[in-house]
């Protein structure tokens, strides 16, 4: 339960001055519910004034602070046109005061002919006039109008101003608790940071690098300490002990023998299974590594040792992918493999379910159908999670709490990540990694190519269709934007040109379709019906088609190196030479040649996830923000490998040494997990 002192921030943000259900629904898209998230809601930037004695003091483009005193008020002719209101500094040089929409009121209201006001905002010129568009500021008194020379830009949504944002920031403000520090006290020393309620005060005043490392550092602590207290509730949880006698796995026929890589991680698995505490264990593996044989293996041994396992997997197509899989590797063992998805009705899911429940069923793959309530399990030993990004932490929690005793748990992802992200995001896991490629897996031949030869490239997949193969072709959004200059390449529209060439031969898949669409049009190009697939990054994992051996990337350089990788993956997936073209736009900064670059000469994909990490800096996550994968919206890429580490450790400290939420610091790290939202660690110590 949420300690008391806190409930004033979790009040809905209706209760501020000003928010009725017309402000309600912009604030909501930017994730503004309530007052904690709006306290939260920090400046992208801040833009510096100046106040001046008159405009020959200023500069066109500079934001300004300056007396004028309106002269006239000009309305357009047109009810789009601009309504303008001249004005003179204290020298008599005129500026216009531009107003567009319903904008013009508030100018009509504000500044009336002939009274002074002291006005905030941009000086531009236009047809030989300066002039001020949308002024930001409007007051009586110098004092009002220079009081924030420093001025916060915040990220708006339609239907939302930056003076409006400013005010609910400020009423937000006013309602933080005083609250006891949960930094350890050298570390507050050492790096010099204000407490928490004055970071949060200084971070909206201006860009005060220390309070932003402090807010960013309670959130690295708060997620650290969070995934240790899950670690540490699992340890002491008692599990089943599987230890396998090997009949079953022998029996396997593998296509090729395994690497190291598989060797050492099905060792360190079996291990894990071995010990009477659950096992939670991450498993990487880049595109194309053979996890899906490192899971097999693993889900046999719980098999040996006369228990169930169950594959959970994001979405139904790639559900129906792996049963295929692995109802076919596993065959020559006679074991039972079953799929479980929420389109099972009838007398196939109760026979389904009922095998599931007296034991007659081994292994199940499935959505998260598999977790149902409806769902029992005679005796659950395994659970592995497909594409773990897909799922949070709580979402992890909830997946193992099927069986009798708490099964062990194979967490995998495609998607190599660094290390410092690995901490970040599976902090409680223990983590086995393949880094080398099966024997016979074939490179791809990656080529970088120029938007101005799409009709080449177009004739390219005609000819590869024609000798029997099949294409995918990605692009960067679903429609266009409303702006017609904007060359984005739009999945829709794409597909519609592409159709008058292929006809009935090339499908379209995005997001935004409804599921049984989606699916349809994927199972006709896995089944060879379809030759050509338009997609966007919804084929980005997991989808395997071995007859396709190109893959068209439009706007190569708007995604993440890692997304680019996993979408490569795609292809080189039979026996066939496979291609990726990476169509590139004409402007290209020079970042983004180096990262296409990267791209031509080498898949490693750990090695693609260092350098990423590296040539974005401050950006997104490996390109997988789109997908909403960080667990942070406070701390910058920058600050999470710089501080990360730092607070690991104060967590660690925090559980080994100081007494865990026991002890005093504990206590207001309690505060810490509720305030930001991590309280699934508490809740856990308190089932533990």
């Amino acid at each position: 339960m949420r300690p008391e002192v806190l409930n004033p921030l979790f009040a809905e943000v209706e209760t501020l001055d000003g928010v009725g259900p017309k402000l309600r629904k912009p604030l909501e898209k930017l994730g503004l519910g309530r007052i904690r998230d709006v306290s939260y809601h920090l400046p992208d930037r801040f833009v510096e004034r100046r106040a001046v004695a008159d405009l020959d003091e200023a500069g066109v483009g500079e934001q300004i602070v300056v007396a004028l005193t309106p002269t006239e008020h000009r309305a357009s002719r047109s009810p789009r046109g601009p309504y303008r209101i001249l004005a003179q500094d204290a020298k008599g040089n005129i500026c216009a005061l531009t107003y567009f929409g319903r904008a013009a009121y508030t100018g009509k209201k504000l500044l009336p002919v002939g009274e002074t006001r002291w006005i905030a905002g941009r000086l531009d010129q236009y047809d030989q006039m300066l002039q001020i568009v949308h002024p930001e500021q409007v007051e009586t008194e110098s004092s009002a109008a220079m009081g924030r020379l420093l001025e916060p830009v915040y990220p708006l949504s339609e239907g939302l101003t930056q003076p409006k944002v400013i005010s609910l920031v400020a009423q937000a403000l006013a309602k933080l608790p005083q609250l006891p520090e949960w930094i350890e006290r050298g570390q507050l020393d050492r790096a010099q940071w204000p407490g928490w309620q004055d970071a949060l005060h200084l971070a909206h005043k201006g860009p005060h690098e220390a309070a932003r490392d402090r807010l960013a550092y309670d959130e690295l602590l708060a997620n650290s300490l969070a995934l240790m207290l899950v670690r540490e509730s699992r340890r002491k949880r008692q599990g089943l002990a599987l230890q396998g006698d090997g009949r079953l796995r022998d029996r396997l026929e593998l296509p090729f023998p395994l690497t190291g890589a598989q060797r050492r991680s099905i060792d360190e698995i079996a291990g894990d299974m071995a010990q009477g505490a659950p096992m939670l264990r991450l498993l990487q593996g880049d595109v194309g590594a053979g996890k899906t044989v490192v899971a097999l293996e693993a889900m046999l041994v719980a098999v040996e040792a006369s228990a169930q396992a169950a594959m959970l997997a994001p979405t139904e197509i790639l559900a129906r992918q792996h049963f295929e899989t692995l109802r076919k590797m596993a065959e020559p063992t006679g074991v039972t493999v079953a799929l479980l998805t929420g389109r099972d009705k009838g007398r196939a899911r109760e026979g389904t379910l009922m095998g599931l429940l007296d034991g007659s069923i081994d292994i199940v793959v499935g959505t998260h159908a598999i977790f149902q309530d409806s769902v029992a399990y005679r005796n659950l030993g395994l659970v592995v999670i497909d594409e773990q990004h897909r799922f949070g932490v709580g979402q992890r929690l909830m997946l193992s709490q099927k069986g009798k005793r708490q099964p062990h748990t194979l967490a995998m992802t495609a998607t190599p990540i660094p290390r410092t992200l690995t901490l970040a995001q599976y902090g409680e896991m223990e983590v086995s990694k393949l880094d080398e490629l099966p024997p016979g897996r074939q490179a791809i031949d990656t080529r970088v190519v120029a938007m101005e030869r799409l009709p080449e490239v177009v004739d390219g997949v005609a000819r590869h269709v024609a000798g029997g193969q099949q294409a995918y072709w990605v692009c960067p959004m679903v429609r266009g934007s409303d702006n017609e200059s904007d060359d984005l390449a739009a999945a829709e529209a794409r597909f519609a040109s592409l159709k008058a060439r292929f006809g009935d031969d090339i499908v379209l898949v995005h997001g935004q379709l409804p599921p049984e669409e989606k699916d349809a049009n994927m199972q006709r190009f896995a089944d060879g019906a379809a030759k050509v697939l338009v997609a966007t990054t919804v084929i980005e994992v997991g989808v395997d088609v071995p007859n396709s051996t190109l893959m068209v990337i439009e706007q190569a350089e708007r995604f993440g190196l890692a997304q680019l990788h996993q979408l490569r993956g795609r292809v080189g997936r039979g026996a066939e030479k496979s291609t990726c073209l990476l169509m590139r736009s004409n402007e290209l900064s020079e970042t983004a040649r180096r990262r296409l670059a990267l791209m031509r000469e080498t898949q490693d994909g750990f090695r693609i996830a260092e350098e990423d990490l590296a040539l974005r800096g401050g950006g997104e996550l490996l390109g997988t923000r789109q997908s909403g994968d960080t667990p942070f919206n406070i701390a910058s890429l920058e600050q999470i490998q710089r501080l990360l580490p730092i607070a690991h450790e104060d967590a660690r400290m925090l559980v080994d040494r100081d007494g865990g939420l026991d002890g005093e610091r504990g206590q207001a790290a309690r505060l810490l997990l509720y305030l930001l939202e991590r309280d699934y660690g508490v809740q856990l110590l308190r089932g533990g």
